[in-house]
């Protein structure tokens, strides 16, 4: 199996998810819109987060400016893949069977979830022809 994605904090997510709606950012853009006091300290805290976020290699750092701009590494998209990959391999040997019905058993969908889930399901046989 390949590695398994970096789980984040609660924190880190936060950071993530201005990324992924708009990027670049600098760190005192982030911390403004994480921290709008923007104390010393809530500046140091958004530093630390990105620090953390660079050494998972989920965000990128741009260093040819003075002030240094960030950038998710991976989309949304292939983040949870990911780790919803890697849920569906400890918790069911790999399929996401079990993990889509509780979902769809549990969750009221919308009636746009609904198309997708359909369209998705109705495409993926031809999607996976000449794979295992």
């Amino acid at each position: 199996m390949a590695h398994p994605p970096p789980a984040v904090t609660e924190a880190e997510l936060a950071v993530l998810e201005l990324l992924w709606t708009e990027s670049p950012r600098t760190a005192r853009q982030l911390t403004e819109l994480l921290y709008p006091p923007g104390t010393p300290s809530d500046v140091a805290t958004v530093q630390k987060l990105l620090q953390r976020l660079e050494a998972k290699q989920l965000v990128e750092r741009d260093r040819t400016q003075r002030v240094h701009a960030f950038a998710a590494a991976v989309s949304r998209e292939a983040y949870a893949g990911s780790r919803l990959a890697d849920l569906a391999e400890r918790l069911s040997d790999g399929s996401f069977a079990p993990l889509l019905l509780h979902l769809v058993s549990t969750r009221r969908l919308t009636a746009q979830e609904l198309i997708e889930l359909r369209r998705v399901l109705d495409d993926a046989p031809k999607t996976r022809k000449g794979r295992p």
